[in-house]
């Protein structure tokens, strides 16, 4: 499985606008960085703030190892930085945001089917960008799947069937990765994986800008020159490897651990 679903959505705590600010950089880094990688990147859902921030996009990214290079990207991220506008010079302070990335393998159809009398579907006019027929055709499609109560919305194509289909990819990729959650939390041994865990509550980096600094919390990891981190070139394609790396090392250990405590168990005591 290589496809993958990837979900932004801006925090509500404090810190307003640079939530949504936030929420469009780090998305323009994750297209940014298909087109460095040469993956194909089709926005499903845009919905935009005030002041050219980003309240919610979703989008399918499509080629070679797409999920495997994006899947610990999934969790908190925080931003710290004094808001452009708005305020007056007395409270130029240092403002904290967040906001939440959400990467889910896309899966094929057999693998999830889901039964229409499951589903609830409305239709509506697209609120966001998409050209002349916003606003004008009942285009933009909603799903509600009952029994999860999950719900996904596609308003970005002009055919109302098209954005069903869409959506009930997403839909899909959803159900899919509560099954892995489940799996995993039924899995987990006693090492915590510092990398690896896929809880989307997981505070995992923070972009400070008044200090030009990112750090990965996961693997103690730091860099500078934000500007060109956010570009989704060859710094953030770095730490893509450095996660990579240090997963695969957590469960190498993890192997031997296990292995070495099998050996424990089924060797006699000598006497």
């Amino acid at each position: 499985m290589s496809d993958a679903i990837l979900e932004v959505t801006s925090g509500r705590t404090t810190g307003g606008d640079i939530c949504q600010q936030f929420t469009k950089e780090v998305f323009d880094m994750y297209q940014n960085y298909a087109l460095y990688k040469s993956w194909a990147f089709e926005i499903l859902n845009y919905t935009p703030a005030e002041y050219g921030g980003l309240h919610h996009a979703a989008a399918r990214i499509s080629g070679e190892g797409v999920y495997k290079c994006l899947k610990y990207e999934g969790g908190t991220h925080r931003v710290q930085r004094i808001p452009e506008v708005g305020l007056s010079s007395r409270m130029q302070r240092i403002h904290t945001g967040t906001m939440t990335v959400i990467i889910l393998p896309q899966p094929d159809e057999v693998d999830i089917r889901i039964d229409p009398k499951d589903l609830r579907i409305d239709t509506f006019r697209a609120k966001g960008a998409g050209g002349q027929h916003v606003n004008t055709t009942d285009s933009a499609v909603r799903v509600v799947h009952i029994p999860t109560g999950i719900t996904v919305e596609c308003q970005q194509e002009r055919s109302q069937i098209v954005n069903k289909e869409k959506a009930l990819r997403m839909l899909r990729a959803k159900l899919h990765g509560q099954t892995i959650e489940r799996e995993l939390s039924q899995r987990q041994s006693a090492r915590k994986l510092q990398v690896g865990t896929r809880a989307q509550s997981e505070r995992i980096r923070t972009y400070n800008f008044t200090q030009d600094r990112l750090t990965d919390h996961r693997i103690s990891y730091e860099a500078r020159n934000l500007k060109e981190f956010l570009s989704g070139e060859q710094l953030f394609h770095d730490l893509i490897n450095r996660l990579q790396e240090s997963a695969d090392t957590e469960a190498l250990l993890e192997l031997i651990e296990k292995n070495s405590s099998e050996q424990r168990i089924h060797t006699p005591n000598q006497t």
